[in-house]
């Protein structure tokens, strides 16, 4: 699903997002938070997918066309569910550790399964379930629910289940860990969205040996708009060390992280929080060394342009930076479970 936007949807959409942060700014929302049960359990939603499709990216198909290492498709029983996973192996001659990789609130998408291969490139054995697996007209995926419009993927997201959730990860992770190639080990990590999600799934898997948080929050019982506050009962049950990886830049996260380094030491439950400096919500993604850089200021551009041209090539540098960081940082506890 390829859209491109003219000037005038592209007004909009800046339209639309001042009011979004107008609005956030209004009731103090640190989050746009979902209810995960009938208890109040919440976590957080990310952004909403807009017209631009956020599905597809064409640099990130690109790099996976090219990828030496075997990938392929498969469909993990979670009861009466089928969820269809991207799975690659590694090109090692031992058993490896295993990663679910848990996607954005866009779905299933091209970056994700770049990341997915990138994480076997590393030497993990990487799988990627699209939890809207089974949930389109079709019943196919995030790709069939795409097409129900431009919304359609974030709003299915929104009203998945948690058990279902809860579930299709738990049966991924199942599924990973018994493989022949699989050394038993099974890690997690999501971005946005699937940061929050990775949170949520470390309180329903007391086995997993690390949850990585990229740009999430932790479940939380507070009702959407009111201060954040953990859910303690939740956050209590949870076996593995949570690692969490946060941009400067992104206070509707970052304002999260203070009251969770509080109700993890109350518990006494290990969490590592680390902030990346002028860093963006999405860094992961946005500084992607793939991800083709913003233009430079077109000769002879106005002044307002040539101050966008610039601030973007800014930001671009450091989320490329946090990228490479928090990359690095993930190896590293990554090889020592």
């Amino acid at each position: 699903m390829k859209i491109h936007l003219n000037s005038c949807q592209l007004a909009v959409k800046n339209t639309r997002a001042i009011i979004v942060v107008a609005v956030g700014l209004l009731f103090g929302a640190i989050g746009i938070a979902a209810a995960q049960d009938m208890s109040h359990h919440h976590m957080d939603m990310g952004a909403d997918p807009t017209a631009e499709s956020e599905i597809t990216q064409d640099w990130a198909k690109a790099k996976l066309a090219k990828s030496p290492r075997h990938h392929e498709w498969v469909k993990v029983k979670n009861g009466d569910r089928e969820v269809n996973s991207f799975i690659v192996y590694p090109e090692v001659n031992k058993k490896a550790t295993a990663v679910v990789v848990i996607h954005e609130i866009f779905g299933m998408s091209d970056w994700v399964q770049q990341m997915t291969d990138e994480l076997a490139e590393a030497g993990y054995i990487a799988i990627a379930p699209d939890l809207l697996s089974g949930m389109g007209p079709n019943k196919g995926g995030t790709s069939d629910v795409a097409t129900q419009g431009s919304n359609a993927v974030g709003q299915a997201i929104r009203s998945l289940p948690p058990d279902q959730i809860a579930g299709d990860l738990n049966a991924v992770a199942d599924y990973v860990s018994k493989l022949p190639a699989a050394n038993g080990k099974v890690a997690a990590g999501g971005f946005c969205w699937g940061g929050s999600t990775t949170f949520f799934f470390a309180t329903r898997r007391s086995t997993l040996k690390a949850a990585f948080v990229f740009y999430g929050s932790a479940p939380n019982d507070n009702a959407q708009g009111q201060p954040f506050t953990v859910d303690k009962a939740a956050v209590g049950k949870i076996g593995a060390p949570v690692y969490g990886f946060y941009a400067e830049n992104d206070m509707r996260i970052g304002a999260t992280v203070p009251p969770t380094v509080d109700a993890m030491k109350e518990l006494k439950k290990m969490y590592e929080p680390v902030t990346y400096a002028g860093a963006g919500h999405g860094f992961m993604r946005a500084g992607e060394p793939n991800n083709p850089p913003p233009a430079a200021a077109a000769p002879g551009a106005d002044e307002a342009s040539a101050k966008k041209a610039a601030n973007d090539q800014t930001m671009y540098k450091a989320n490329r930076k946090a990228h490479d960081d928090a990359w690095a940082r993930w190896m590293a506890i990554l090889a020592k479970l």
